[in-house]
């Protein structure tokens, strides 16, 4: 047992969690060197909030892993409290085995990586195995639980996560992806059901998984981590901390209220925040980005935001995450005293809250999705015939019936601006910074419509006017004002909230934006160090 625990509990090179394959980009398996940094945030926390003790050192302390994978974080905790504990209990074998039946507990998303998870941990599939190092176990599973959940259906989706029923109602052969630890109303007897007793965790720690398709067109797809965040509260820890996508910053299907929760959660103690998910995850591409955060129960105040760019720490602040006037969070530190000057601007000099007077607002100038009513795949004929009309559409240039066009019809006559509706706007590959942020916008002339492919901002009185806008949107202080508020490639109405208007009566460059807004030369190196410029009359500048 002792040759066994030594084995299982030291460093190995390769480490066999940095070489598996990911379940797919919902189910992220975390690499053990990241694991290990959010270990450290909370070893940092507990020591701040306790005299300066070790956690690690505490026989008393448990914890929880709700989502569990591969095990990293299970086992990489066992191997923090035996070393901790070892003054504590200096009998390896009874320290090891007081820690995984007393201290470590998780739940297996699916059959197969509870299996994972417990080979991991205990080194056998089996915690009463021959091979495991643990010895006070009653059941092969241990304390990492798993049995098959099925869906509560109702009007053709779950209950509890949203699940398509015409989807993930399967087979008894195949998984059924309804996770245990979100499925019920009542968190705290569940599981007391699923580890007996009344369990109090001290520490909840995971990464779970992220989304799975809700039965929509194409790669549609709805969130569930934000369900394992809300789940995890209610068992009330001291402490939770967790890594998940960043779209719930600004944005996300049906993620309005967890953000809301969120930023309005001043338990909320500390925000990492990895602009690539590649730096956190190495290989596996999650638009946006991903987070962890430390969440602290007896926490009361304001949040210390971290962004991390190409292995770096750009910045770090502590700050209030639901600024005034704001639905949203405004990502990077040092975006906000830039914002705030435009706000102030705008508003007279007097309000920096983050909201534009009526008459301001860029976005009232933008269109909705499928402005015209025409859906992205609507093609037109090739050339030009009786009462047709030009649409701009996915690949080019078609010609339709004027009278197929069922929305808008007011501004298919006017001048407009066209700008992609959606647009991964990172110029050499996705959370690549500087990054352009939007597509090339061009001119929409009298008697031109376009597909859902586009939107259309206007309508404008004259071709000047338009080609004004155009040069607004080129400048790099417009286009990060965007970045603020666009967590992924789509580009809606939405993301133009912290847009101002401008006098389109005369062109715009940053060097005017600068010195009307007073954006200072460390801020102008800030937005110049995120967005790239963009050339309107280079056909390659996308």
């Amino acid at each position: 047992m002792i040759a066994q625990a030594g084995f299982a509990l030291r460093g190995r090179n390769p480490d066999v969690l940095t070489c598996i394959a990911n379940l797919s980009n919902d189910e992220v398996f975390t690499p053990p060197e990241f694991a290990n940094r959010m270990l450290d945030t909370l070893t940092e926390a507990w020591a701040a909030d306790h005299d300066g003790a070790n956690l690690w050192a505490d026989k008393t302390v448990k914890f929880l892993d709700p989502c569990a994978k591969s095990g990293v974080f299970l086992r990489e905790i066992t191997v923090r409290l035996t070393k901790g504990l070892a003054s504590e209990i200096p009998d390896l074998e009874e320290r090891v085995d007081h820690i995984l039946t007393k201290q470590v507990f998780g739940v297996g998303i699916t059959y197969l990586t509870s299996l994972l998870a417990r080979r991991s941990v205990y080194c056998s599939k089996h915690a009463m195995g021959s091979h495991s190092i643990a010895r006070g176990f009653a059941s092969d599973d241990g304390n990492v639980w798993f049995e098959r959940t099925e869906h509560t259906w109702a009007g053709n989706k779950c209950t509890y996560c949203g699940a398509n029923q015409k989807t993930f109602d399967r087979g008894e052969g195949l998984e059924t992806h309804a996770y245990a630890f979100i499925h019920t109303n009542d968190i705290k007897t569940r599981v007391a059901e699923l580890f007996g007793g009344d369990m109090q965790f001290d520490v909840i720690v995971g990464n779970p998984p992220y989304q799975f398709s809700d039965g929509g067109f194409g790669a549609s797809a709805a969130p569930i981590y934000q369900l394992f965040v809300e789940q995890a509260k209610q068992l009330e820890p001291r402490f939770l901390t967790m890594v998940i996508p960043t779209r719930w910053f600004t944005g996300g299907k049906g993620l309005d209220d967890f953000r809301l929760s969120m930023l309005g959660d001043r338990r909320l103690r500390i925000i990492e925040d990895y602009l690539n998910s590649s730096d956190a995850f190495p290989g596996v591409e999650l638009q946006g980005g991903v987070c962890f955060f430390l969440w602290d129960k007896d926490h009361a105040g304001d949040c210390q935001v971290t962004t991390h760019y190409g292995g770096e720490a750009m910045s770090s602040l502590t700050r209030p995450l639901l600024e005034d006037g704001a639905d949203t969070f405004v990502r990077h530190n040092d975006a906000l005293s830039i914002v705030k000057k435009v706000m102030a601007v705008e508003n007279g000099g007097g309000s920096t809250a983050l909201n534009l007077p009526e008459d301001k607002q860029f976005m009232k100038l933008v269109s909705p999705r499928k402005p015209f009513g025409l859906a992205t795949n609507v093609r037109g004929m090739p050339t030009p015939f009786p009462k047709s009309l030009k649409i701009y559409q996915f690949g080019g240039v078609g010609y339709i019936d004027k009278d197929s066009i069922k929305a808008a019809t007011e501004v298919v006559d006017e001048w407009k601006v066209f700008i992609g509706g959606a647009h991964g706007g990172q110029g050499h590959g996705r959370d690549v910074y500087p990054t352009v942020v939007l597509g090339k916008p061009f001119i929409g002339e009298p008697g031109s419509a376009s597909t859902e492919t586009y939107l259309y901002i206007g309508p404008f009185p004259n071709e000047s006017h338009a080609k004004n806008v155009q040069s607004y949107i080129s400048t790099r202080l417009f286009r990060l004002l965007v970045l603020l508020n666009k967590p992924a490639q789509h580009a809606t109405r939405r993301v133009y909230a912290f847009v101002p208007t401008q006098d389109f009566s005369k062109p715009w460059t940053d060097a005017e934006l600068y010195m009307k807004y007073g954006i200072a030369a460390d801020e102008q190196a800030f937005i110049e160090k995120m967005i790239r410029p963009m050339d309107l009359d280079d056909s390659d500048d996308e």
